[in-house]
């Protein structure tokens, strides 16, 4: 799993946290009557699930983008006899089916 280094880019264990977080902040305004509290962790657990689906939306962008040059790879690694070439054009679109898989419901 690649490493989220730019704060700009949807990730979703930020995300996840602003979810529980907001969820948090929200029971808390119910139970002690604020409804700023209420209204806050009601905004922030939205966010936090909207980031999520940002990452996963990404996620499975960038997993079809590895599939379809990894087959590029293997194809022309078989055509022209490049073994390398076609076990590492395999494994890139491997990552790129496991990467889909792991993000495919954002919706």
């Amino acid at each position: 799993m690649s490493s989220n280094t730019n704060s700009n880019e949807p990730s979703k264990l930020t995300g996840q946290f602003h979810s529980a977080k907001g969820t948090v902040v929200e029971a808390i305004g119910n139970t002690t009557g604020a409804t700023s509290w209420t209204q806050s962790g009601q905004q922030e657990h939205a966010a936090g699930e909207a980031e999520v689906k940002a990452a996963q939306a990404k996620g499975y962008v960038e997993g079809t983008s590895d599939r379809i040059e990894g087959k590029y790879d293997s194809v022309v690694g078989a055509v022209t006899g490049d073994k390398t070439q076609q076990a590492s054009g395999n494994a890139q679109h491997d990552k790129g089916v496991a990467q889909q898989e792991v993000n495919k419901n954002f919706s």
